[in-house]
């Protein structure tokens, strides 16, 4: 897989563990050119993970739901590179009372923050740099996380998700005459600081161990970076539209499988 000559905006970096780190990291050893964005206090532990990189990428200013933050970050992209090939879009929140076995009783404001934050994002961030993507096309990638299904303590975070997934669609429709790719990637739960902050998330990734007929390791988020750049570079210029599983086969399995694998293993 090559991304030389790519320009890539990548958002969602707060540290190591983050999804979009190795994202970053696996797309500057392909030859990409990449940016960041923060915002707030957590800006400050993007940019120490920007340290970690190599060479070390610039940090933008970018909270999604300010139309202006994605003003100036469009400016700034411009000015810079006069285009963008790229962009992962790894940004996601729900208030607490939208978790964690409460969704019965989530007010409506939670409900639209985590809608807004989560899903309405992706084409906030997509029309506002849709100048800078170039006449031979451009890659949006998107974190997602299987809604097809109820999750236990997931709640309205499941609800948004399943609105990233349709928004993801629409982008594709709208976008594609110009050759601009709206793509997702739904990865098995991996132990992000994101994730560790979802009630329950231990017991939602041991199912993977009884379900996933691959082996899954929460602590390894390469196999779904190495995903989102395929999907980030030019092999997938006839992909859009997708929902790409990256969860050991969690999502195809109807029910646990332990007994089966216990079988073949002995």
């Amino acid at each position: 897989m090559s991304l030389k000559g790519k320009k890539l905006l990548i958002t969602g970096v707060i540290n190591r563990e983050s999804i979009a780190f190795e994202v970053a990291k696996q797309a500057q050893e392909s030859g990409a050119e990449i940016v960041l964005t923060g915002f707030g206090r957590a800006k400050r532990m993007t940019e120490r993970s920007a340290n970690r990189l190599d060479p070390v990428p610039d940090v933008l200013e970018l909270d999604v739901n300010k139309p202006e933050d994605i003003e100036a970050v469009a400016a700034d992209l411009k000015e810079r590179w006069g285009r963008v090939d790229g962009v992962l879009h790894a940004i996601a929140f729900a208030p607490e009372d939208a978790l964690g076995g409460n969704f019965l009783n989530t007010p409506p404001e939670s409900a639209i923050t985590a809608f807004q934050t989560s899903a309405y994002s992706l084409k906030a961030l997509t029309v506002g740099l849709s100048e800078l993507f170039p006449e031979e096309g451009a890659s949006i990638v998107g974190l997602d996380f299987d809604a097809q299904v109820a999750w236990p303590v997931y709640d309205w975070m499941g609800v948004a998700k399943a609105a990233l997934e349709a928004t993801a669609r629409y982008l594709a429709r709208d976008l594609g005459p110009r050759r601009v790719r709206v793509n997702l990637v739904s990865a098995g739960p991996l132990a992000t600081l994101a994730a560790r902050g979802i009630p329950g998330f231990s017991d939602l990734a041991s199912a993977w161990e009884k379900q996933a007929p691959l082996p899954w390791d929460v602590e390894d988020p390469a196999p779904v970076a190495e995903t989102i750049n395929f999907l980030l570079g030019d092999g997938s210029r006839a992909i859009t539209a997708e929902i790409i599983h990256v969860d050991g086969g969690f999502h195809a399995m109807g029910t646990q499988i332990v007994p089966l694998r216990e079988e073949v293993e002995a």
